[in-house]
């Protein structure tokens, strides 16, 4: 097995974390031995022994002094909620240790790297370094800026629109492409609807197609508007669900009602045109649940509120093959006149997800590997 080979297996490894390690990095990590297999491992859980570990753990042998372990992540060097890596592998004296890429965590970007070069261990850096950097972007922008990574998931028709003139939208995209949400929600912290789509569609906005954990779930309702019957309100899940309103409202009869059903209410500055202020929501959620990734899932308004606050990490859109003559345009609220005021993006990945097109995209001026 090729060091490139052994780095693929360490990132289908650490996929196997989604969700459920946040705020942290996913990680896996792969102990060889003569170019074969001994052990995997991969970091499970927030608090729980990373993927380094897991790994020695399970490789069941004694003597390490032969072995090669291949992670794509660094190890840390600096004592969290578990102790670090770099001492265990230098404890069971590993011969050679191979990353992806260094961790961008100021205590310990490279530090891993030269405590296991001091201890007499070979180490090689940037395998697979783009597919490993990509794997780990929520992370990278949320250890170097306290910011979540924010995605904008866009299901549209061929000429952009979300739903009818009627507001319906049910369903504009395929199965397949439901499914790919389904396990993009099991990704996130954290999902944020609209007022609108709340009303028009009442999703339940959980992970139902694959396995995996629940966001939390956001709805931003300006003035409370919306009827207490909503699925979010009353499922199972409501100890889960959010809603963000204008800061009048935060001691009403409505908000402490919400409040006793089990559902927090987080009170916003609002903008001009009334609407919530989405960069005060934002920093106000990630006070009370330390978010690294949001998932935005509509409507067009607050689309276009991402947009304009310059919020947006990420695009992902699902396009279905049909026209909606008269429609809800996904981006018909963004106020922009001129070419030279354009959101730009570049592209990161096409395909197809059964019969509709899948792009991801990327936004421009935002590079969180710089320095790195």
């Amino acid at each position: 097995m090729t060091n490139e080979e052994a780095m693929q297996l360490a990132l289908k490894l650490a996929m196997k974390g989604s969700g459920y390690v946040n705020p942290n990095p996913r990680v896996g990590a792969v102990l060889l031995r003569d170019g074969k297999i001994i052990s995997t491992g991969w970091h499970k859980k927030f608090g729980a022994p990373h993927a380094e570990r897991e790994a020695i753990k399970n490789a069941e042998i004694e003597d390490f002094s032969d072995t090669t372990l291949l992670v794509n992540l660094e190890p840390c060097s600096h004592q969290g909620k578990t102790p670090p890596c770099t001492e265990l592998i230098i404890e069971k004296k590993i011969k050679k240790v191979i990353i992806g890429m260094l961790d961008p965590n100021p205590e310990v970007n490279g530090k891993g790297v030269q405590a296991l070069r001091d201890a007499g261990i070979e180490v090689i850096t940037d395998v697979c370094k783009n597919e490993c950097q990509w794997l780990n972007r929520f992370f990278t922008k949320h250890i170097r800026t306290g910011s979540p990574y924010i995605i904008l998931k866009v299901a549209q028709s061929l000429n952009g629109c979300i739903a009818s003139s009627t507001g319906k939208s049910k369903w504009i995209t395929g199965q397949e492409s439901r499914k790919k949400v389904h396990q993009l929600r099991s990704e996130v912290d954290a999902v944020i609807i609209g007022k609108r789509t709340a009303s028009f569609d009442d999703p339940k906005l959980t992970v139902r197609a694959v396995e995996g954990r629940n966001p939390i779930r956001v709805i931003f309702d300006t003035e409370l508007s919306l009827p207490l019957s909503l699925t979010n309100f009353i499922d199972s899940e409501r100890t889960k669900t959010v809603v963000c309103c204008k800061k009048e409202l935060e001691h009403t009869r409505k908000a402490e009602t919400l409040r006793v059903a089990g559902i927090k209410v987080v009170p916003c500055e609002t903008n001009r045109n009334g609407f919530i202020e989405v960069g005060d929501a934002i920093s106000n959620l990630t006070k009370i649940y330390n978010l690294s990734v949001i998932m935005v899932e509509g409507g067009a308004k607050i689309f276009s509120s991402f947009l304009e606050s310059n919020l947006v990490d990420e695009l992902q859109l699902f396009t279905a093959p049909i026209i909606i003559g008269n429609g809800i345009n996904a981006f018909g609220n963004l106020t922009t006149d001129s070419l030279e005021e354009a959101k730009q993006f570049s592209l990161v990945y096409a395909t197809k997800t059964g019969k509709d097109f899948y792009i991801i995209l990327r936004k421009i001026e935002k590079d969180y590997y710089s320095n790195f």
